[in-house]
Parts: C-alpha cells; sequence; structure tokens
C-alpha cells in the first residue's frame, strides 16, 4: 500500500504540489484563528459572588452575608474548593470548580442558591451579585478620559467620571468579547441631602420621615384611562426626581398650621460625590476617569482587542468638545 502511494506521488508530481500547497494554505489560514496568547489562561472555573454593604464592619459581613453564602454553595457538584474574605463594606466569596464543569452551568447553581438564602441576609446590609465571566488574565485594555489641553478648566473630576460611565463604558458594553468595563479614577456624581438636626427636632419628625418621604415621591405612577367622547385619556403621572430643585420641594408632611413642610425647610440639597477611597492621576496632569475592559472567559484576546480599538474610535466621535480616550 505504501509502494502504491509513493509510486502514485513520483507519477502525479504536478497533483501532489498542488495538495501540499492547497494544505499549507488551509493551515496558515487556520493557525491565524487559534485562540493563542503570549499568557495562555490557565485559571481555574471561578464563579464569584459580590456583595456590597456600605458601613458593615468585617465581622458582621463576615457572620450575615459571606458565612451564609458559603454554606449554600458547599455541595454543588463539581466543586473543589471555596475562598473568601469579608472587609469593611465588602465580601467576596470565590467558589472553585473543577475543569470539567461548564462554567456557565456553575454560574446557574450558584444562581439558584443565592436566590435561596435572600431570606436570611437582613435587608438593607446588601445583595449578592455573581462576578462578571473573567478571569485575573481578562485585563486586556485600559484607558484614561481626559480633557485636551485647553480644557482641562472646562471639565472637572465629577464630569469625567460621568462621561465615563454613561457615554464610553455603555457603548463598550456592546463589544462582542467583553465580560465587565471597570470603571475608576474621577467623583462619582451623587446628590447629597444634608439634614439639619434642629430643624428636625423643632419640627418634630425623624431622619425616618426624610427617608420615607424621598422614597414615595421619587416614581412615576399610571392610572389607567379616562373616555371622553371618541377619545381616550390615558392618565400618567411623572414623579422621579430630575434636578435638586424636585428634591428640594419634597413633601414631608403638613403642620399642625396646615402649612407644608418641605425637604428644603430641613436640610441643604446639593449635587456632590461619592465618598473616596484613592485617585487617578495622569502624567502629574492631574486627575482623570479610567476604566479596565474584561475579557469574557475562552475569548481570543487579540480579536477582541481589535474590535475595542475599532469601537474607541467610533465612541470618541460621540464624545463633548475637548475629551479624548486614550489608551495606556
Amino acid at each position: 500500500m505504501l509502494n502504491n502511494i509513493i509510486a502514485f506521488s513520483v507519477r502525479n508530481k504536478l497533483i501532489i504540489a498542488l495538495f501540499m500547497l492547497a494544505l499549507i494554505g488551509y493551515g496558515s489560514y487556520e493557525v491565524t484563528k487559534l485562540p493563542i496568547d503570549a499568557v495562555p489562561d490557565i485559571t481555574d472555573n471561578q464563579v464569584q459572588v459580590i456583595t456590597i454593604a456600605p458601613s458593615f464592619g468585617a465581622t458582621d459581613i463576615e457572620r450575615l452575608v459571606t458565612y451564609p453564602i458559603e454554606q449554600a454553595n458547599s455541595n454543588i457538584s463539581g466543586l473543589k474548593e471555596i475562598r473568601s474574605f469579608s472587609r469593611f463594606g465588602l465580601s467576596l466569596v470565590t467558589i472553585v470548580f473543577d475543569d470539567a464543569t461548564d462554567i456557565y452551568w456553575a454560574r446557574q447553581q450558584v444562581a439558584e442558591r443565592l436566590q435561596q438564602i435572600q431570606s436570611q441576609i437582613p435587608p438593607g446590609i446588601g445583595v449578592p451579585e455573581l462576578g462578571p465571566v473573567s478571569t485575573g488574565l481578562g485585563e486586556i485594555y485600559q484607558y484614561v478620559v481626559k480633557p485636551k489641553p485647553g480644557y482641562a478648566s472646562k471639565y472637572n473630576e465629577t464630569d469625567l467620571r460621568t462621561i465615563q460611565d454613561w457615554i464610553v463604558r455603555r457603548q463598550l458594553l456592546g463589544v462582542k468579547g467583553i465580560a465587565e468595563v471597570s470603571s475608576f479614577g474621577g467623583k462619582l456624581k451623587q446628590y447629597s441631602i444634608e439634614v439639619k438636626p434642629n430643624e428636625l427636632l423643632s419640627h418634630g419628625i425623624s431622619i425616618t420621615d426624610v427617608f420615607g418621604a424621598l422614597e414615595k415621591n421619587n416614581q412615576n405612577t399610571g392610572g389607567a384611562y379616562i373616555e371622553k367622547g371618541p377619545t381616550v385619556l390615558y392618565i400618567r403621572s411623572q414623579g422621579l426626581f430630575k434636578s435638586t430643585s424636585d428634591i428640594e420641594n419634597t413633601l414631608i408632611k403638613t403642620t399642625g398650621g396646615g402649612s407644608p413642610l418641605f425637604i428644603k425647610d430641613i436640610a441643604d440639597v446639593k449635587t456632590g460625590y461619592a465618598t473616596r477611597y484613592g485617585a487617578m492621576c495622569y502624567n502629574d496632569e492631574g486627575e482623570v476617569a479610567g476604566a479596565v475592559v474584561m475579557m469574557l472567559k475562552g475569548a481570543n484576546s487579540s480579536e477582541v482587542i481589535k474590535n475595542v480599538k475599532e469601537r474607541i474610535a467610533q465612541i470618541q466621535k460621540t464624545l463633548p468638545e475637548g475629551v479624548i480616550i486614550e489608551p495606556f
């Protein structure tokens, strides 16, 4: 058999040569499609459960959040180990599965168990959420959002972070192969209500009354419709806050004399930012905002980075004048 193959190859050199060229061409094409990285991702199949619990200490978080999550997920098929740490305001539980376990099946199992323990976690302490389908080697692209020279006075740290969260990040999340875009730097915009304790005392109300008034007055409602001849009028009440003025004019209660008591009567409403634990600076030129793009586990980093660069070029055209995106 082998002699016949050799004899056929010698007699039909042109056919064999064309066949070899076609094989080489096909092999070269397939090589470009291989998901090969400079540092292969050999991370175990992991599912991370993240719970943000502001103002709670590590001991409380360990007892009320981390421990119930560990117990609920301790008997899943394919489980190798569970690691966790609890710190001020944060619980992180890492559930590791063997290589034969499908990562999306594992996430489904963990999500089902998180639903079961919702009643065990006290309300207000935090809601457990699954981390992105990525790994420590999934950080494939980093960039900063900063003003151009001459525009530094036009955009402050809050403006840059708002542009990053509401314009850049939202468009990047639609790129194929992206698991998460983690923002950092700048100042996270918030509306703050600075209550005056003396005013609360003088009007005989508590901070709970203020919370209740804000919650009840910040929502839209609907009310069916009214028939009026041949037409129909649909009823809709718009109550969502759109400015600090809306918050200031929120009614808390009516006083004994019949006068309304508003938020502005007992507090100062301002536009501020969340508590910061650090800052992101750029080349000694001041603060900027930025993000890390996390790749989906198992994706081809070369292809994903190419898609990200193309999308960044498109996003740049939608940014306000004087703001640029610069990778590093």
